[in-house]
């Protein structure tokens, strides 16, 4: 019977990658010209500071950019809100979210138990392995999954098995 295992993980060198190409950009940038704005990365915690929300808005964009040219989903990136630091700088701070915690992986045990496809899951220790008779209803479940709002992660396919 046909299975993958549904994973939500970040390559961490293309994240640091993506990371550096923003710094680079944003300090060749010409509307940041003379702002010391900052892209840090420390133990899954990310913090961008800048002058004045318009900065910290766009250095974030350039991140999102450069996250969905290096195949990092957006939906990996969980940002707080905007906040003054003090000096008249602002600053924004986020978490990388990977694997699939059980909240999450019941959430997804239902949209697809709801969707009345014919395949089954079950939660495996941030794993959900999904299985069913035809692999196109497994690539079908995989693409309503990634589509879905609820979900909230960005999910990949791993161990395809025919």
């Amino acid at each position: 019977m046909p299975s993958f295992d549904l994973v939500s993980d970040i390559d961490m060198g293309e994240l640091k990658n993506a990371i550096d190409q923003a710094k680079r950009e944003i300090s060749t940038r010409y509307d940041f010209k003379g702002s010391d704005a900052s892209v840090e990365y420390e133990k899954d915690k990310l913090v961008i500071e800048a002058a004045n929300e318009y900065q910290v808005k766009a250095s974030v964009d350039i991140l999102r950019t450069k996250m969905i040219k290096r195949g990092i989903g957006v939906k990996a990136l969980e940002l707080n809100e905007i906040s003054p630091t003090g000096n008249q700088r602002f600053k924004v701070e986020g978490v990388f979210k990977s694997g699939i915690d059980k909240e999450k992986g019941k959430k997804i045990n239902k949209i697809i138990k709801e969707s009345k496809m014919k395949v089954s899951s079950a939660y495996m220790d941030e794993k959900i392995r999904i299985s069913g008779k035809k692999i196109d209803d497994l690539q079908e479940v995989f693409q309503m999954l990634r589509a879905h709002d609820d979900v909230g992660l960005d999910l990949q396919m791993e161990n395809m098995k025919r």
